[in-house]
C-alpha cells in the first residue's frame, strides 16, 4: 500500500467521525429551546423547581429489579468505573491540564456524594422512587463552578449571567416488579447573554454529555440487576 493511500485512509478515517460530530452540534444548536409542553412526560417534582426550560433531555431503560433498589444503584453509581467515561472525562479536562490546573481525582465516592462536592444540591426528592438535584453555573468558563440553592430560591432565581441546571435520577415501578429508570436534565438561562453562551456550549459539548447518559443507564441496570438477582423476571 502507498504512502499516499495510507494517507487518504487516514484523512477520511478523521473526517467521517468528525463530520458526524459537526452534523450533531449543528442540529443541536438549531433544536436548542424548541421544548414544547406536553412533548416530554410530566414530572410533578421536577415542575416544582424548574418548569420552564430550554433542554428537556430524558433518557430511560427497563430493569429487572424493583424501583428502591435500582434508584440506591443509581444514587451510588460509580461513573469513572467505565473506559468510556475516562476517555470522555480525559478529552473534556485536556485543556485545564494543559493549563497547569487541577482537575479531580478519577476515585468516586459514588454519583450523588461526588455531585454534592461540586456543588449540586438537593432540591427535592421522593425516597423510594426519585430525587432532584440543581445548581446554578456558568458551564461556558474555563473553572466551571455549581452553586447549590434551597428549593425556593433556586426555581426563583433570575440574576443575569447563569444557567439553572437540574437534573433526576427516578424509578418508576412496573407491574412485574421491574423499574423503569430514568434520568432527566433541565436547563433554563437567565437572559439573553447566557442563553448565546449555553447554547454554545451545549451544542458543542452535548454529545460527550449524552454518551455519559446512555452509559449510566447501562451501569445502573446491570448492577441493580445483578443486586436483585433470582428476584424479577421478564423484564427485557
Amino acid at each position: 500500500m502507498t504512502g499516499r493511500r495510507v494517507l487518504r485512509l487516514i484523512s477520511a478515517a478523521v473526517a467521517v467521525p468528525g463530520l458526524a460530530y459537526g452534523t450533531f452540534a449543528g442540529l443541536t444548536w438549531l433544536r436548542y429551546g424548541r421544548t414544547r409542553p406536553g412533548e416530554q412526560a410530566a414530572d410533578e417534582l421536577l415542575d416544582r423547581v424548574l418548569p420552564n426550560a430550554e433542554v428537556d433531555e430524558c433518557h430511560e431503560i427497563r430493569v429487572a429489579a424493583p424501583p428502591r433498589v435500582t434508584l440506591d444503584v443509581a444514587k451510588a453509581l460509580d461513573l469513572q468505573k467505565s473506559p468510556l467515561v475516562g476517555v470522555i472525562f480525559n478529552l473534556r479536562t485536556l485543556p485545564s491540564r494543559l493549563r497547569g490546573q487541577p482537575v479531580r481525582a478519577s476515585s468516586s465516592p459514588g454519583l450523588l456524594a461526588e455531585t454534592e462536592a461540586l456543588g449540586w444540591g438537593l432540591l427535592t426528592e421522593d425516597p423510594d422512587r426519585e430525587i432532584v438535584m440543581g445548581a446554578v453555573t456558568q458551564p461556558w468558563k474555563p473553572v466551571v463552578k455549581f452553586q447549590a440553592l434551597p428549593p425556593a430560591e433556586f426555581a426563583a432565581f433570575q440574576a443575569p449571567g447563569y444557567a439553572k441546571i437540574a437534573w433526576t435520577l427516578a424509578a418508576e415501578p412496573l407491574n412485574d416488579g421491574g423499574a423503569v429508570f430514568q434520568t432527566r436534565t433541565r436547563v433554563a438561562t437567565t437572559d439573553p447573554e447566557a442563553r448565546r453562551l449555553f447554547r454554545r456550549y451545549w451544542s458543542l459539548l452535548s454529545a460527550g454529555i449524552l454518551v455519559i447518559r446512555y452509559e449510566a443507564l447501562r451501569l445502573v441496570k446491570a448492577e441493580a440487576e445483578r443486586k436483585n438477582q433470582g428476584g424479577v423476571h421478564g423484564v427485557d
